[in-house]
Formats: C-alpha cells, sequence, structure tokens
C-alpha cells in the first residue's frame, strides 16, 4: 500500500477511535504522511443546559460554560496523546476540532485538506458505556473525497 501524503483520523478517545489509531500507524509513513487529526464534539451538546434543574439564567450560563470547559479539556487531552505518537514516529502532526454533525463535520475537513484516506474507528458495541453519537456511514461514502477505511472493533 502506498503511504497517504494526507492521513485523515477521526479520533475522539474511543476504544474505537484507539483502534483507528493503531491503523493510522500502519499506513502512516515518516516524513511523508501529515496525519491530521479530527475530532468533532457532536452537536447535540449545543443544548445542553440543565434547564430541568437549573433556575436562573445566571447558573445556567455557568453550567454552559462548565460542560464547554470539560469537552475543551477532554479534546486538548486527547490531541495531545495523538500528537505525541506522532512526534514518536517522526510524523507531521495537525488538529482539527470542529462542533457538529459527525459525518458532515468529517466530509467538510477531508475536503478542505485534500485527504487522501480518512480512517475512522468501529462502532461501539452494544452494552459498552459512552456517549452513542452514530457516524452515519452514508454520508461518508457518498460526501467523502478519498478512501475510507474502518478499524476493526478491538
Amino acid at each position: 500500500m502506498i503511504a497517504p501524503k494526507t492521513l485523515l483520523l477521526c479520533h475522539h478517545g474511543s476504544a474505537g477511535a484507539a483502534a483507528a489509531e493503531a491503523l493510522a500507524w500502519q499506513v502512516a509513513a515518516p516524513g511523508a504522511t501529515t496525519l491530521v487529526q479530527c475530532l468533532v464534539v457532536p452537536d447535540l451538546w449545543a443544548g445542553m443546559q440543565g434547564d430541568d434543574w437549573l433556575n436562573d439564567a445566571s447558573t445556567r450560563d455557568d453550567f454552559g460554560r462548565y460542560v464547554e470547559n470539560m469537552l475543551e479539556d477532554d479534546a486538548r487531552r486527547d490531541m495531545a496523546g495523538v500528537e505525541a505518537h506522532c512526534q514518536e514516529r517522526g510524523i507531521a502532526y495537525r488538529p482539527v476540532l470542529r462542533v457538529g454533525e459527525p459525518a458532515d463535520c468529517v466530509v467538510a475537513v477531508a475536503k478542505e485538506i485534500g485527504a487522501d484516506l480518512a480512517i475512522i474507528g468501529p462502532p461501539r458495541p452494544k452494552g459498552v458505556a459512552g456517549l452513542r453519537s452514530r457516524m452515519n456511514l452514508e454520508t461518508l461514502a457518498r460526501g467523502l473525497p478519498c478512501p475510507l477505511l474502518i478499524a476493526h472493533r478491538p
């Protein structure tokens, strides 16, 4: 397999994302590949205000900032980990953080960066804890300007 020049890795810290990262190391070539990590925060968080238990605008705003800060801290940790692995392997790294519908964001980023290959993790199995933000594979298949690799379940 010819190493991609621009590799889009969809990674958000889950076990499936770790499987996608492991696959990325198999296809990336040190000195020849730029790995672009796309981390998408699903837009379902945008409306998170806790209205059911918060009773004034100030408290609601404070809670909204708290949630945003938690998401931002999680994203920073995840991106720092992938960047460190890239540095260890001599692979150029570029992070991209988006908020929105995951598949639409991935397609848009792939087009913006001129991706040669996109890698995603497998769907989370039933019974495993975690956010069930599904990647719409039809949107990816129709919209990506490059091949898509889906890592197998770890």
